[in-house]
């Protein structure tokens, strides 16, 4: 991956995006005792940064892949950015999800014009329901984050922040999938100023911290999280880049992403969803060591289900 990939990467896709806004609070600097930059992709189009990913992947293919659709699996945010990116691109789009995924998102995928194929909720089931569609459709797979032209896409959002900021100590960004925070490395080793990337991921789904520590990747036996984008495990893709490019995963309670989310609502006025706060609330655990650091926070997404809020 070159730096001029990603800046191809930011001009192809800029028509199917938004360049979401940096955002300031005096009080969280002062709570943090930090000078904070939250870049805002709970109002990126679909609410959330994984409409960058989907658009640049989608357009990556050829013209005779588009014209057979794409497919993937996933419960959340790439359903929905997948949907809408090939909406935008007039590219049929097929979304396997599990059965108990949150109705208010298959809503959504159905009104991105997504096509939902259900299945038990395991990620074999998954894997296998998206192999049968593209035996059956000859549809283009893609992985919603362990994919190159995904995760430049994801990257884009770092790179606007640094373009706006180039400046900045730090980066934090909340890690599931680990699309977005491989993305973020790839833009901060090119376009950052000596930045370093910290990721923040829940203790009860902590594969990435785990993964960092063995040398390979790992994963969870259970998935007790309120962060439900947070719940899927590094690739052999994205992983290399994470090991090579992001300093320390830091690891936050259930309370503290609650609370963290409370407090972003609160204070600032905006929306955004559980996995959202793990990257605020991973500097906020540990925020005696980032005094008066400058530094940049990628507020990932903002699809909240409003009648299961924790608070």
């Amino acid at each position: 991956m070159t730096k001029k990939d990603l800046t191809d990467c930011s001009a192809r896709i800029k028509p199917y995006i938004h360049r979401t806004p940096v955002l300031t609070s005096t009080l969280l600097n002062e709570i943090s005792k930090a000078s904070i930059y939250f870049k805002c992709e709970n109002f990126q189009r679909m609410g959330a940064f994984k409409m960058r990913g989907a658009a640049n992947a989608i357009l990556q293919l050829s013209k005779e892949q588009q014209s057979k659709g794409v497919v993937t699996h996933s419960s959340g945010n790439f359903a929905q950015a997948l949907s809408l990116a090939a909406k935008s691109l007039g590219v049929k789009a097929y979304i396997v999800m599990p059965s108990t995924a949150p109705e208010v998102k298959k809503e959504a995928v159905r009104g991105y014009g997504g096509e939902i194929i259900e299945c038990i909720p395991t990620l074999e089931e998954r894997e296998k329901a998206a192999e049968v569609i593209q035996k059956e459709k000859g549809a283009f797979f893609l992985h919603p984050s362990n994919d190159l032209d995904v995760i430049l896409g994801q990257g884009t959002a770092a790179l606007e922040l640094l373009e706006d900021l180039p400046d900045l100590e730090y980066i934090f960004t909340p890690i599931g999938g680990g699309g977005l925070v491989s993305g973020t490395a790839l833009a901060t080793h090119y376009f950052g100023n000596d930045c370093k990337i910290i990721g923040g991921e829940p203790f009860e789904v902590d594969d990435a911290y785990r993964s960092l520590q063995s040398g390979a990747i790992e994963t969870n036996t259970t998935a007790n999280t309120i962060a439900d984008g947070l719940k899927t495990q590094l690739g052999d893709i994205n992983f290399p880049i994470i090991q090579k490019h992001v300093s320390e995963i830091i690891r936050v309670e259930e309370q503290e992403i609650i609370s963290t989310m409370k407090l972003i609502w609160e204070r600032m006025k905006i929306i955004i969803e559980p996995s959202s706060a793990v990257a605020f609330a991973a500097l906020l655990r540990e925020k005696q060591r980032f005094e008066n650091k400058k530094i940049g926070i990628i507020l990932s997404g903002g699809n909240v289900d409003l009648a299961k809020l924790p608070f």
